[in-house]
């Protein structure tokens, strides 16, 4: 199955900007939708936005539309989560994920820690 690593997390005031990656190995990157998901301190897994296998899918939750860019470099075997705009709502841990097509989110990374500062 497909390994993933995320990277790219910290502090950041509101109003700036991050750039999380997602390294993904162990199997063919392109094989697998792409996801982002966040989780912030007492609240459930939330998801943020998701990629199809080839790039040419997307969707977004509404409280990260026109902030947020998700992209993937499928020769590089890497997934992006381009935040502008920060807010303080948006700090969580944000974890990658992957599927297969007609499967779950089976693969997970071990997320990275957003923390935004007001």
């Amino acid at each position: 199955h497909v390994q993933l690593v995320e990277s790219g997390g910290g502090l950041v005031q509101a109003g700036g900007s991050l750039r999380l990656s997602c390294a993904a190995s162990g199997r063919t990157f392109s094989d697998y939708a792409m996801g982002w998901f966040r989780q912030a301190p007492g609240k459930e897994r939330e998801f943020v936005a998701t990629i199809s296998r080839g790039g040419g899918s997307i969707s977004y939750t509404d409280s990260v539309k026109g902030r947020f860019t998700i992209s993937r470099d499928n020769a590089k075997n890497t997934l992006y989560l381009q935040m502008n705009s920060l807010k303080p709502e948006d700090a969580a841990v944000y974890y990658c994920a992957a599927r297969r097509y007609g499967s779950s989110w089976a693969y997970w990374g071990q997320g990275t820690q957003v923390t935004v500062s007001s």
